[in-house]
């Protein structure tokens, strides 16, 4: 395996209608040795409201390579914690073990890799007594795949986004600037 010393991905799913259980995760892969691994050993401990966790499948089921998984919201509920470890966390994992399976990622020297991936779970979740588990665990379990596969990628090219320059626009431009 050549080294991969930083490489970036992200992806964006969306619920289901009436759900709340869009998955947008923004991914870091690199080696252990590097950049990405300075950030990945850093973030060992804890941040008040934005929980850092290892990636776990299930209990003594630790994905490999070695991942972290922490939140883009503040947590301020057991519900919204318990969607995180739960759900979630068993989406993640089994997204990052299937891109071993599919060779998104390389099985070769899997422990001189490591990934931070910051986890996009909408505060309602944790109130709603209707989230779909279901729609939560597909979202997050597609978005990672995909933000993995774009970071392996180095998706989009730079030629992508210049390209798409004048036609493509974040949503929350909408009225506000034209093209």
């Amino acid at each position: 395996m050549s080294e991969i010393w930083f490489r970036t991905g992200e992806a964006t799913v969306l619920a289901a209608e009436g759900q709340y259980t869009d998955a947008m995760p923004e991914v870091l892969i690199g080696s252990t040795r590097g950049p990405a691994g300075h950030a990945f050993a850093g973030m060992m401990g804890q941040v008040q409201g934005h929980t850092r966790m290892f990636v776990v499948r299930d209990l003594n089921q630790l994905v490999r390579p070695a991942t972290i998984m922490t939140t883009k919201v503040t947590i301020h509920t057991a519900e919204y914690a318990e969607l995180l470890g739960g759900v979630v966390q068993a989406a993640t994992g089994d997204a990052i073990i299937d891109c071993v399976i599919e060779g998104i990622l390389p099985k070769d020297g899997l422990d001189d890799l490591c990934m931070i991936i910051m986890i996009w779970l909408d505060e309602r979740c944790g109130s709603d007594p209707n989230v779909d588990r279901k729609d939560l665990y597909r979202t997050n379990y597609e978005a990672t795949k995909l933000a993995i596969a774009r970071a392996m990628k180095g998706e989009p090219t730079i030629d992508e986004l210049i390209a798409n320059r004048k036609t493509v626009k974040h949503y929350a431009l909408e009225d506000v600037i034209e093209y």
